[in-house]
């Protein structure tokens, strides 16, 4: 859909991707949410929210420390100009975070329009979405604060609503109150009421009526967040918030911070086919099921089964017999749970959490702006990895205090600094680099460099690193 009408207004997309996604666990993890997994079609969450806006400015994202590469990376393949990415320090819910692009918006752009989007957030039908978000725009540029509010299909409990002043057109109606997560008797008053929908969490305004809420609401701690962005330094690809303003920051939600605080509250009904894949329950709501209601993502075997979702991301699962189940199988974890009780997954990861897992953080392969690791074997003196290095990519030039490395070269070129020397590998050809010293693994070729590590040693954690010199900016 174009957007013609538009040409004296900047249209900036802001797509907030800072989320942990831990109700999809084991898929979605703290270190790898679910907005960056390919959980419908064959790209990832947070590149079909990048699509859905590409008609406007390039977009301002909004992620944490870690997440920063794989979000670059993602970005870099479905941008046709560098996006500019804002480093939270911290996790200060959405207000702050809405707030430093607003403000960063402002420096950049004249008196932009910002639309506000999760990253995580499945919308079906691109151009319903692009008709209601005309209407928002629209509204948007009279200096209205405008809400998409989902027009409910059940009545669910897992939302907050909407309540707008009278039916709500097409274009829109002024906000009444939002409403918290209601009983079940509520929320079917709420759909018979016609007047009520889903907060989808997905915003219109201009930067500067955004601004001008917080000021006139005496939000205190707008100064800080002033501060965290006129403090930003540019590390590579990034904008990195100054960490002291921006731990200042209250912690709370747009929804508290501005929507309730505004008169000019708007709300335009979105009907596309919209869920926020809170749940494994939900995935299984929103996909494409088989004659017996199942849905089967990967390698499985099915037999005499019913309204289940198997989804299997390495290893064969055969489900016999079974109904209203979702088994979900990753790298190193696997959850079997009634399907309709999959916010309980809450439980798992709280306990991971508390008992210090890696499982909690991360998957069994760890992604590094260089490539990525997958851990195959380890025991008390000793691990295995396969290293994936990208093409031209290197590792920092680093050395460990309590371990020893050999690697041997799988497919692809390695160009390695040990010491003093460069030593140049091919396929099925190895090095060994002692505890101690200075060493760096290049990838001078085209192709994907992959490799077998072999660490032996009294101590093989990640923190065992001292780097002297890295690319990436990595301390």
């Amino acid at each position: 859909m174009q957007f013609p009408q538009y040409l004296n207004h900047q249209i900036v997309p802001v797509i907030l991707s800072g989320g942990s996604g831990t109700r999809l666990w084991p898929k979605s993890r703290k270190a790898y949410p679910k907005q960056l997994h390919k959980l419908y079609g064959d790209i990832t969450m947070l590149q079909h929210t990048v699509n859905r806006v590409k008609q406007f400015e390039t977009p301002i994202v909004v992620c944490n420390e870690e997440q920063r590469f794989m979000v670059a990376d993602q970005l870099s393949s479905v941008c046709n100009k560098k996006p500019d990415i804002l480093l939270e320090p911290i996790a200060r819910n959405t207000a702050p975070a809405i707030a430093a692009a607003a403000i960063f918006a402002q420096k950049k752009y004249e008196n932009p329009v910002l639309v506000v989007l999760a990253a995580d957030h499945l919308i079906k039908d691109v151009q319903a979405f692009h008709a209601s978000l005309n209407h928002a725009i629209n509204a948007a540029i009279d200096n209205n604060m405008v809400a998409f509010g989902v027009v409910p299909t059940k009545p669910e409990t897992g939302y907050g609503y909407i309540q707008s002043q009278g039916n709500t057109g097409e274009q829109g109606a002024p906000i009444a109150q939002f409403v918290e997560k209601p009983s079940l008797g509520t929320a079917e008053q709420y759909m018979a009421a016609g007047n009520y929908t889903w907060n989808s969490g997905m915003f219109v305004y201009r930067a500067e009526a955004f601004i001008n809420v917080l000021k006139e609401t005496g939000a205190n701690w707008l100064s800080y967040c002033i501060n965290s962005v006129e403090q930003a330094n540019t590390d590579l690809d990034f904008v990195r918030l100054a960490k002291e303003p921006f731990e200042q920051c209250a912690n709370i939600s747009v929804d508290y911070a501005v929507m309730e605080k505004t008169n000019k509250a708007w709300v335009v009904p979105l009907n596309a086919g919209w869920s926020d894949l809170g749940s494994w329950e939900s995935l299984w709501e929103v996909s494409e099921k088989d004659e017996n209601n199942n849905v089967i993502v990967g390698d499985a075997f099915v037999e005499n089964c019913t309204g289940s979702l198997i989804h299997s991301q390495e290893k064969l699962v055969a489900a016999i017999g079974v109904d209203n189940i979702a088994i979900i199988e990753s790298d190193d974890a696997l959850l079997v749970i009634d399907r309709t009780k999959t916010q309980a997954v809450k439980l798992v990861v709280d306990w991971l959490k508390q008992q210090n897992r890696s499982e909690f953080q991360h998957h069994r392969q760890v992604h590094r702006p260089w490539g990525a690791y997958d851990s195959i074997s380890n025991g008390e003196r000793y691990q295995v990895k396969r290293i994936e290095v990208k093409p031209g990519a290197s590792l920092s030039l680093q050395l460990h205090h309590h371990r020893a490395e050999h690697w041997i070269v799988v497919e692809g070129t390695a160009l390695v600094t040990r010491a003093e020397d460069e030593i140049l590998l091919t396929e099925n050809q190895s090095v060994y680099i002692p505890l101690g010293e200075k060493h760096r693994l290049h990838n001078p070729g085209k192709v994907t460099l992959q490799l077998i590590e072999v660490q032996s040693g009294s101590y093989l954690g990640e923190d065992d690193i001292v780097r002297f010199d890295d690319v990436f900016g990595r301390t």
